[in-house]
């Protein structure tokens, strides 16, 4: 059985750091040099993108659908059961790598790939919308309109 509270927890919790990730879109020109900053950029992508999988994980096992052998691969079993679109589920694959690299490859990470990545920021805005709304549409009691064709 999914658990609402934690996948809206995880949820909140990808929103605020894409709204700041979002804000820090203004700050490219002054900031880019700064190495403290672009570390914390890194960051809420590594912690953002993290969440999303907590919550692809999470939905696969509690609904019992097919267990995902890696990270990405939890998108396209959500994907397969209406939880994501197809190619959502293909971009957020894409964005696991690009965690994959600033957590992995840290030191060697090209920060102007990085910055670029803050104008990116519309899959991690949907993927919270399309989970939240299958989350709303299930727990939506059922209408008798539902039964008329």
């Amino acid at each position: 059985m999914v658990d609402e509270g934690r996948v809206a927890r995880l949820l909140r919790g990808v929103d605020e750091r894409t709204n700041r990730l979002t804000e820090q879109r203004a700050n490219v020109s002054q900031r880019r040099h700064d190495t403290l900053w672009i570390d914390g950029i890194k960051y809420l992508f590594v912690t953002a993108i993290e969440g999303c999988v907590d919550v692809a994980h999470h939905l696969a096992a509690s609904e019992r659908w097919a267990a995902p052998d890696t990270n990405a691969a939890a998108f396209a079993v959500i994907a397969g059961h209406d939880v994501l679109d197809d190619a959502l589920a293909k971009r957020m694959s894409l964005a696991v790598g690009f965690r994959n690299v600033l957590v992995h490859q840290y030191a060697a990470v090209d920060d102007a790939r990085v910055i670029a990545a803050l104008d990116e920021l519309d899959d991690l805005t949907m993927f919270v919308q399309q989970v939240s709304a299958w989350i709303l549409e299930r727990s939506r009691p059922p209408s008798p309109l539902d039964d008329q064709h």
